[in-house]
């Protein structure tokens, strides 16, 4: 049986940055000229929009017959060679490959004797080290201090730094210790809530609350580094949004943004960990409703210039996810139709092997729901149905029953919705979701169908209004009703006004209320 062609050659070019490929050409510039066959099977792979390994094979060995291990070697050479100029192109912005060359070359000089050029390398490896709190560094320095020192019979420098020496490498140990130790517990936590996503009992909280009730994390102050601070906030951080201590959450969340920013050259050599905490602080900004909070942080990511690709993906995800949930829980849906036509835009010009449109499906659904394009809607709507299901997908099933339900209403399709209605009614027994709201909405739906008179209908209205009152005291209701506002589309037909009115006309009452 024949190996399927490995893609992963495709995947590494495909995925470079434009700067990244013009970056490789002058890496290999002198060495090959434009009709080696790497650079050409390199050039190949950035024009093809789709792997095709046969397609490749032809193109770099026209007319002729070649050997599988032929090709398989050139594809193998390619990657190396796209790995190492990846490496020579991160080396003068990334702190570890800085002091990764600096130490390397320290080895270089040490083997032909220029020690005085290993004594200054080793200085300012030594001062990069401890600026970013790069342990495994400094301990490597210190080796080639005492190594340094002993070759050259230095026995005076040796007598009289030896104890610097000495707390040095200790501090550094223990350092690096204090920071897997806290690794450790960030995944833990990270793990227990990730793997137990579905079941948010007791058991879970209590092996988490063991978890957080370990020394370490009692006290900040037992972090012995900014990077060991960091991950002690990250983990509590974590921890209460697990355990929906919205002040917590909250509080942990403002401190750690504050530590992060109050180190920025540790910014300025990886964004992820800040664009994770940005994230989380919105949320429970989102969740305290301190509105103003939010769109400050969403200003914070907007302006964020990436560092990697990776970085690119991310701040673009979480900038239009929380931004789309600002704007429909306030009403702003024209506004977020403009949003709309930018991430779209934004998302043309990322890879597609990288970039998940249809974790925007549904709320681009809402987004149109509110600006009354019911065609739109329908159409992300049924685009976010057709997806593959997931778990974390699940969740949302049942709403997107009801939304179609909504939507086909508004759009006067009445002959459709009772095949719906029927479709809806057997999807959610299935899966066992048929739960005291979506029963109550699917009755309501089938009085609507059934009550052609204006009056009845507005009476429907008013009692599926006043039983969703009830009803949404469940938890589980709770999280259907935060992600689209039923209550606001019944208060809009039964006071006659757009959706958009009235989720306006909520979220002004609220806000006045809390001003």
């Amino acid at each position: 049986m024949s190996k399927t062609p490995s893609d992963k050659l495709y995947r590494l070019v495909r995925g470079l940055t434009p700067v990244e490929k013009r970056y490789f050409h002058l890496f290999v510039g002198g060495k090959a000229e434009r009709t080696s066959k790497y650079v050409q099977l390199f050039d190949a792979i950035s024009e093809m929009n789709m792997f095709d390994d046969e397609v490749l094979r032809r193109k770099i060995y026209p007319g002729n017959p070649v050997e599988s291990r032929k090709y398989s070697e050139l594809k193998a050479y390619l990657y190396d060679l796209v790995l190492k100029s990846l490496q020579a192109f991160d080396e003068p912005h990334a702190v570890e490959f800085r002091l990764n060359h600096q130490m390397q070359s320290v080895a270089v000089l040490f083997k032909r004797g220029h020690y005085d050029a290993c004594q200054d390398l080793l200085r300012k490896a030594a001062k990069t080290a401890r600026q970013y709190e790069c342990f495994a560094h400094l301990l490597d320095i210190v080796r080639w201090e005492k190594h340094l020192a002993y070759t050259r019979m230095d026995v005076d420098f040796l007598h009289k730094q030896f104890d610097q020496l000495q707390y040095t490498e200790k501090q550094a140990m223990e350092q690096l210790r204090n920071v897997a130790q806290y690794r450790n517990l960030f995944f833990q936590v990270y793990t227990t809530i990730k793997r137990d996503a579905l079941h948010r009992g007791e058991e879970r909280m209590d092996r988490l609350q063991r978890i957080v009730q370990q020394d370490l994390l009692r006290n900040p102050e037992q972090a012995l580094s900014h990077t060991a601070r960091v991950l002690y906030y990250r983990t509590l951080n974590l921890y209460y949004y697990a355990a929906s201590d919205r002040e917590m959450f909250y509080d942990t969340g403002l401190s750690l943004i504050a530590l992060l920013e109050s180190q920025p050259h540790f910014l300025k050599e990886n964004l992820a960990d800040y664009i994770a905490a940005l994230s989380n602080f919105i949320l429970s900004c989102g969740l305290l409703e301190r509105y103003d909070e939010v769109r400050a942080a969403l200003n914070k990511l907007r302006k964020m210039k990436p560092l990697t690709e990776d970085d690119r993906l991310k701040i673009h995800r979480q900038y239009y996810t929380n931004k789309f949930v600002l704007c429909i829980f306030t009403g702003a849906f024209e506004e977020a139709r403009r949003e709309m036509a930018r991430c779209q835009a934004e998302a043309g010009q990322m890879n597609p092997h990288d970039y998940e449109t249809a974790s925007f499906f549904f709320q681009y659904c809402c987004i149109c729901f509110g600006c009354g394009d019911y065609g739109g809607a329908i159409g992300y709507l049924n685009e976010w149905l057709n997806q593959p299901r997931t778990v974390e997908r699940e969740d949302l099933q049942s709403l997107a029953r009801i939304l179609a339900l909504i939507i086909h209403f508004e759009m006067g399709n009445t002959i459709l919705l009772e095949s719906l209605l029927r479709a809806a009614t057997r999807f959610l027994q299935k899966k066992n979701r048929l739960y005291d709201l979506e029963r109550r909405f699917l009755q309501f739906m089938s009085e609507l169908l059934h009550a052609p008179a204006e009056l009845e209908r507005q009476r429907a209205f008013s009692n599926m209004r006043d039983d969703l009152a009830q009803l949404a005291t469940w938890a589980g209701a709770r999280t259907l009703l935060q992600t689209f506002d039923l209550d606001a589309w019944l208060d809009a037909r039964i006071k006659h006004r757009t959706f958009a009115e009235s989720v306006r006309y909520k979220w002004e009452q609220k806000h006045r209320a809390s001003g």
